[in-house]
């Protein structure tokens, strides 16, 4: 069991906080297991009717640990990261998030699978894959495109740069942009509406929305999946964790 992950639940809304501010909420493999263990057990739970994930109003997710993503590589389907990935891409019930700070890779593409998504004014996605030799994750290389059109996915993944959050609600990333101190109580106030609401009605409704796509989306994270792995142990990304380790910039040139 991880205290970086506490989940709350109150009035039919499940809180899930990222709470390792001091290493601006990186997720480590523990992490992933209780954010999975816990969208499992509210899929489940009749008396959770609404899912918040949050974490700081200083910062969302750095994304992953890197000595932690070295030390503890995904090794396959059933890894704690590919169990919450595929837990958020399936989750039925509606799915909100809180975003406020920095947003990296998985701290943007896990915002993907969500219903509804508030963002502080603080908020700066990024998904810098590429700059680690690496590809994509979470099925973004699908829904990005379709989301923000080729040419902004195409910048957004290629070149890896960090937008903020007034350009992520212009493409339709985030519903609502809100000083960094409101964001969490928002989105709690806005899953409350929601838990009020018929979950049968609520349940079907998304299903249907997200019915034109759900094969596409397992097909796509299972070839990013296998891209990434193989791709971990490749020049590339070995130069970059490398790099990052001794707080240098990487070389590319030879790989």
């Amino acid at each position: 069991m991880t205290t970086d992950i506490l989940t709350h639940i109150e009035a039919g809304v499940m809180t899930i906080t990222l709470n390792r501010l001091e290493r601006k909420n990186s997720i480590t493999s523990a992490m992933y297991g209780a954010m999975a263990d816990s969208l499992a057990a509210a899929q489940e739970d009749a008396a959770v009717r609404v899912v918040v994930l949050q974490g700081h109003e200083t910062v969302f997710s750095a994304g992953n640990d890197i000595g932690d993503f070295l030390n503890k590589p995904p090794s396959g389907e059933n890894s704690p990261v590919f169990r919450f990935l595929h837990g958020i891409a399936t989750f039925p019930k509606p799915l909100l998030a809180a975003v406020c700070g920095p947003a990296v890779g998985v701290g943007t593409t896990m915002l993907l699978h969500c219903d509804l998504v508030y963002a502080g004014d603080n908020a700066a996605f990024s998904m810098p894959f590429v700059n680690l030799g690496l590809c994509p994750e979470a099925a973004s290389s699908f829904l990005l495109p379709r989301m923000l059109g080729y040419h902004r996915a195409a910048e957004a993944l290629l070149l890896g740069e960090p937008f903020m959050a007034e350009a992520a609600l212009e493409v339709g990333l985030v519903n609502r942009v809100l000083p960094p101190t409101e964001a969490n109580n928002y989105a709690q106030a806005q899953a409350r509406k929601l838990a009020a609401k018929p979950i049968s009605a609520l349940v079907e409704t998304k299903r249907l929305m997200k019915k034109g796509q759900q094969q596409e989306v397992a097909q796509q994270m299972a070839d990013e999946g296998a891209s990434f792995r193989r791709m971990l142990g490749e020049p590339a990304a070995k130069e970059a964790f490398t790099a990052f380790m001794e707080k240098r910039k990487p070389d590319f040139s030879k790989v």
